[in-house]
C-alpha cells in the first residue's frame, strides 16, 4: 500500500517538514501534488514528476523532482511552489488567529500533466456518447466532470424529441452540439473531445474526421466503419454495411449473440462505408476488449490505426475485457436486456481481466483528456 508520511505533521511556516512516499514500485514514476484553500476560497497547487527509488520510495528531501513546477532536490518544493488556480492570486495567510492552513499531499501514477480543476473555469470540453440503448445516460459524464471537465453527456435517439429510433447519423446535429458546447462561457476552447462506446465510439469517430472542433477522441469498443445507419453531413453521405441478422447466435440462456452479424469490413464490398479517418485532425485513443462479443472491436481499431500517423493514436487491447468498458467501480455486465431487443444481449468478458480493464483503461482515458484538451505547463525531463 502506497503511504504518504510527513514530517512533522503540524508545523511553522518557517520550518522544514519531511515528505516521504512509500510503497511504490520499483523506479516508478509518480506525480506529488500538493494543494490547499487558502482563506477567501482560493485553490494553490504545485506538482512534480519523481521516480522512486530501488525501495519503491520517494524522499523529497534527496531525490531530485524530474519536472512539473521545479525540478531538483528541493525538500520544500511542494510548499514553495504553489500557484493559484486563478491568475494574479497571492497566498496570504491573514487570519493568522484562525485556523492553520490545511495543505492536501497525493501521489498519482504516472504524469499528470493536468489535475481536475474546481472553481469557476473555464474547462477542457468533452461530448459524451454512448450505444444502441439510446437515451440519456450521464454516469460517465459525471465522473468526469469530477475530474475538471465541462462535459456534454449528448443523447441522439430514444431521448424526447429525438427520433425514437436510428435510421441515420446526421452529422450536423453533432457538429451543432460541440459549437453549442464551446461558446458555453466555462468552456475553454478551441477545441474538444469526444468519448463514445460502441454505437457513440464509431459517431465519436465520425466528427474526430469530419468536424475541427474535435482534437481528442476516446473510442471505445465500437466499429470504425458505418454499419445499419448511412451518415449524413452537408450534401455528403456515407452508406452503411446492413447488418446481417441472418447470423444471429442464441446461447443457452436464450440471450443474443450479434457477434457476426457484420460484415467483413475488409471485404471490397465495404470499402464506401468507411469512416475517413484519415482526415482525423486531432489524436485518438482506442480501447479494446478483446473478448468483446458484439463485434470484433481489435479488428476495426486495427484498421483505422492502418490509416493513421502512428503519433495520431494509441490502441490499448485488453484481454478477457468484454464490451462494456466502463469507469472502474461498476461492474462486469456481460449480458443484459437493450432497448429495442426482444432479448437480452451478450456483451462478453471475464469478471477479473474486464476490472482490471476497466482501473487500467480508465486512468488512461483521463490523462489522454487532460492532455490534449489542456494547454501544456512548462515541463524539464
Amino acid at each position: 500500500m502506497v503511504e504518504v508520511v510527513v514530517t512533522p505533521s503540524s508545523s511553522l511556516a518557517d520550518q522544514t517538514v519531511q515528505v516521504v512516499v512509500s510503497g511504490l514500485a520499483p523506479l516508478q514514476l509518480v506525480t506529488l501534488r500538493s494543494w490547499l484553500m487558502d482563506e477567501h476560497g482560493e485553490r494553490f497547487q504545485a506538482r512534480a514528476f519523481y521516480r522512486s527509488d530501488e525501495e519503491g520510495m520517494v524522499d523529497v528531501g534527496r531525490h531530485a523532482a524530474l519536472g512539473g513546477n521545479y525540478s531538483g532536490v528541493w525538500p520544500m518544493g511542494l510548499f514553495w511552489f504553489l500557484q493559484p488556480d486563478s491568475l494574479f492570486k497571492r497566498l496570504v495567510k491573514r487570519d493568522v488567529m484562525g485556523s492553520p492552513f490545511l495543505i492536501h499531499l497525493e501521489v498519482f501514477d504516472g504524469l499528470r500533466l493536468v489535475l481536475g480543476q474546481q472553481g469557476p473555469g473555464p474547462f477542457p470540453a468533452v461530448i459524451d456518447l454512448f450505444g444502441g440503448a439510446g437515451g440519456l445516460i450521464e454516469f460517465r459524464a459525471g465522473l468526469l466532470a469530477s475530474r475538471g471537465f465541462a462535459v456534454l453527456a449528448l443523447a441522439f435517439f430514444a431521448y424526447e424529441d429525438l427520433p425514437k429510433g436510428l435510421t441515420q447519423l446526421d452529422l450536423d446535429y453533432f457538429e451543432e452540439a460541440a459549437e453549442l458546447l464551446l461558446q458555453h462561457p466555462k468552456v475553454r476552447g478551441p477545441g474538444l473531445g469526444v468519448i463514445g462506446v460502441s454505437k457513440g465510439a464509431e459517431v465519436a469517430l465520425a466528427m474526430a474526421a469530419f468536424l475541427p472542433q474535435v482534437v481528442a477522441t476516446v473510442w471505445i469498443n465500437g466499429t470504425t466503419f458505418l454499419y445499419g445507419n448511412p451518415l449524413h453531413y452537408k450534401g455528403l453521405r456515407i452508406p452503411s454495411i446492413p447488418y446481417q441478422t441472418e447470423r444471429i447466435l442464441f446461447t443457452e440462456l436464450g440471450a443474443m449473440d450479434n457477434s457476426a452479424i457484420f460484415a467483413d469490413p475488409r471485404s471490397p464490398a465495404c470499402s464506401s462505408s468507411a469512416i475517413p479517418v484519415e482526415k482525423i485532425q486531432g489524436k485518438v485513443l482506442f480501447v479494446v476488449g478483446e473478448a468483446d462479443r458484439s463485434f470484433n472491436s481489435k479488428l476495426f481499431a486495427q484498421l483505422a490505426a492502418e490509416r493513421l500517423p502512428q503519433d495520431a493514436y494509441r490502441l490499448l487491447s485488453y484481454p478477457g475485457a468484454g464490451h462494456l468498458i466502463e469507469p472502474p467501480g461498476s461492474p462486469l455486465c456481460s449480458i443484459s436486456s437493450l432497448r429495442g431487443n426482444p432479448l437480452p444481449v451478450v456483451w462478453g468478458g471475464e469478471p477479473q481481466p474486464h476490472a482490471r480493464a476497466q482501473q487500467h483503461s480508465w486512468q488512461e482515458i483521463v490523462q489522454f483528456l487532460e492532455l490534449h484538451l489542456s494547454p501544456a505547463p512548462a515541463i524539464k525531463l
